[in-house]
């Protein structure tokens, strides 16, 4: 039981350390500053050797430095693959392991190393295994995880999918309508370029998309008022998915300013927990799970949805539940903290009920591995939980 726990720990910390933007200790900072600067030197040697002058005098260099940064990407896959029970704890270590392998970021991860070691024992193939190293420049995405500036690209588009799929869709069907109109007027004119209804999407698109390579194009009258037409219509089309991006940035930068200024006017700290399937809140409703009175749910996210709480609201499996605790302008002033308990601090292992706090702090959430746990005096805090606790500050009356 020892071995098994220290194995846990041992996998855990291995977790920590391969996970972006998880610096709570050195060993982590170093290790994401270290993966950093091996991708942006792996990529620099592949740029640069394709240069005659990089590839005549540092060659040697080039060629070493690309080896040294793979045999890098390989050390990390291994790691991952070692902790990928931390990343699906609901699964077994076979099953995380193969969900990790099968993953988009799994694949990215084995393709970033795996086509380099290839030719060693597929010769032939050499050509075809170096095309397969550009999934290296998808890691950067990586770096995304430290700026949440970055992020609200990738949740704008999430959150305006449906109205870009009903822009593409449309441009599909002008595309489709365009070619076969041109068709019909240009057929007999260009025969040979024209040839049938999909002859012309290639045309279509590059109009339609303002490309305009010029390899074809209408010579009749009639063709070249209905390209004017066609012309037009591109532009518009080509307006509306931009249109709904900078309106999803617009919105979503408006939010985030409005939630900071009211946060900072009213002095309100803000949590979000996702609930998972095990999680003691699902299919509970708000007033069943005793939040403290001094702390509240002010908003679930739901899918593309954005639910205004009630006390008869149930939550489900999935909801982000965005919580806060002003501080009240009275008598005594709350805060909400957050403690990522590693394995050196002096709460791990211990009951909640043995914890010497201030009567003036309270632990109403833990949170481990994604689970928001209701704390119970018996509940045994773990390296790796986050502890989500709120403090009352008393004032001075006599000041």
């Amino acid at each position: 039981m020892v071995t098994k726990v220290k194995i846990n720990r041992v996998r855990a910390k291995i977790f920590n350390m391969v996970s972006t933007g998880v610096i709570d200790e050195p060993m982590n900072k170093f290790y994401d500053f270290l993966s950093i600067v091996a991708l942006v030197l792996n990529l620099f040697a592949a740029f640069a050797i394709t240069f005659d002058y990089m590839e005549e005098h540092y060659k040697g260099l080039l060629l070493a430095i690309e080896a040294v940064t793979t045999f890098f990407f390989a050390v990390d896959y291994i790691l991952r693959l070692i902790s990928s029970a931390e990343l699906y704890p609901k699964l077994s270590g076979a099953k995380a392991a193969i969900r990790y392998i099968s993953s988009l970021a799994g694949i990215i991860d084995l393709l970033s190393f795996l086509p380099y070691y290839l030719p060693v024992f597929f010769p032939a193939g050499g050509t075809v295994f170096r095309l397969f190293r550009v999934a290296r420049i998808l890691r950067l995405f990586r770096i995304n995880s430290y700026y949440d500036q970055l992020n609200v690209i990738t949740e704008i588009i999430v959150s305006k999918s449906q109205q870009l799929l009903a822009s593409v869709f449309i441009i599909l069907i002008l595309m489709m309508a365009s070619s076969l109109c041109m068709y019909s007027v240009e057929h007999e004119a260009q025969p040979d370029v024209f040839q049938n209804a999909f002859s012309g999407i290639w045309w279509s698109a590059s109009t339609l998309l303002t490309v305009g390579y010029g390899d074809i194009y209408p010579v009749t009258i009639m063709g070249k008022i209905l390209g004017i037409i066609i012309s037009f219509l591109g532009v518009g089309m080509v307006a509306i998915p931009t249109g709904i991006i900078s309106a999803g940035f617009v919105e979503q930068y408006q939010r985030l300013k409005t939630v900071g200024e009211f946060a900072e006017e009213e002095n309100i700290h803000f949590i979000r927990v996702r609930l998972s399937e095990n999680d003691k809140w699902s299919d509970k409703k708000i007033m069943e799970i005793g939040i403290p009175k001094d702390a509240m749910i002010v908003a679930i996210q739901r899918g593309n949805e954005t639910l205004i709480p009630r006390g008869s609201t149930v939550l489900k499996t999935g909801d982000i539940i965005v919580m806060c605790a002003e501080k009240s302008k009275d008598i005594q002033p709350i805060e909400l903290k957050e403690i990522t308990i590693n394995e050196g601090h002096s709460w791990n292992g211990m009951a909640i009920r043995d914890i010497d706090m201030s009567r003036q702090s309270y632990i109403f959430m833990i949170r481990r591995r994604g689970k928001a746990i209701i704390p119970k005096g018996s509940l045994v805090i773990r390296a790796g939980d986050i502890v989500l606790l709120y403090e009352k500050h008393a004032t001075n009356k006599n000041v």
